[in-house]
């Protein structure tokens, strides 16, 4: 009776795991649907039967193509949850060498919400899948971006003291100093033309203004004080004193 209790329990556990396997494998082919329909930029490929690794692994990919991080994804359907799917999924992480590793159950620990994170490894339930899947390829397009301004960093700085440092800067200044140069250069010399041409007419009128006061002491000379005379040629005390003159007359 013993036996037969023993082999009952077996064929029972057979044939329940039977349809729990088939739900199991239709579950993964819905997430690989999901994620495929939802994520057409990143690569959404199963992991083959008998093989390690989860069941569906995600490259999340930008919109220039660039990879920016992995998701391997395990996909389970049972009556109660197993700690040992943690550990699991854990080392088929480390093979697969994914950035992040999710667990999508029907069923999770009591402890945990619709979405936790238990011992790194991400855990929800199919309703949440999505959602989930949505923050961490942002987290990892995030991350990827910041790594690339990072590592482009230190290059830009070497790039840039060389340009610096190098004949190309020094001819780009000199082709803006000289133009300028050539101007006030230009400048000057209009002035140095400038002022030499004012001294000159400046001679000429002094030279005019001797001719004219000289005429008029020579002419001076000959008619007498019958002349008119001129305040602009004679002296600031004698005009003054003609002024007073002719008042007092």
């Amino acid at each position: 009776m013993e036996q037969m209790r023993r082999q009952i329990d077996e064929l029972q556990r057979k044939a329940d795991q039977g349809p729990q396997n088939r739900q199991g494998e239709v579950l993964e082919l819905e997430l690989e649907d999901l994620l495929r329909s939802k994520f057409p930029l990143d690569q959404i490929e199963p992991i083959a039967k008998g093989k390690r690794g989860g069941d569906v692994i995600q490259c999340v990919c930008g919109s220039g193509g660039q990879l920016a991080g992995t998701i391997l994804w395990e996909a389970k359907r049972a009556r109660n949850w197993s700690d040992s799917w943690l550990q699991k999924l854990r080392d088929d992480q480390r093979d697969a060498k994914a950035d992040l590793a999710v667990i999508v159950s029907d069923v999770l620990p009591q402890e945990a919400g619709c979405i936790s994170q238990i011992e790194s490894i991400w855990v929800t339930d199919v309703r949440s899948a999505l959602g989930l899947a949505m923050a961490l390829r942002e987290a990892l397009l995030q991350i990827a971006h910041a790594r690339t301004a990072l590592s482009g960093k230190n290059e830009k700085m070497e790039i840039l003291y060389s340009y610096l440092s190098g004949p190309q800067f020094k001819q780009r200044i000199e082709g803006v100093i000289e133009p300028f140069v050539m101007m006030k250069v230009g400048l000057d010399g209009e002035r140095r033309a400038t002022e030499k041409l004012w001294s000159k007419r400046e001679k000429q009128i002094e030279q005019v203004l001797r001719q004219m006061a000289g005429l008029h002491g020579d002419l001076a000379g000959i008619v007498g004080a019958s002349l008119p005379a001129v305040k602009m040629l004679e002296l600031p005390d004698e005009a003054n004193s003609e002024e007073s003159s002719k008042g007092g007359s």
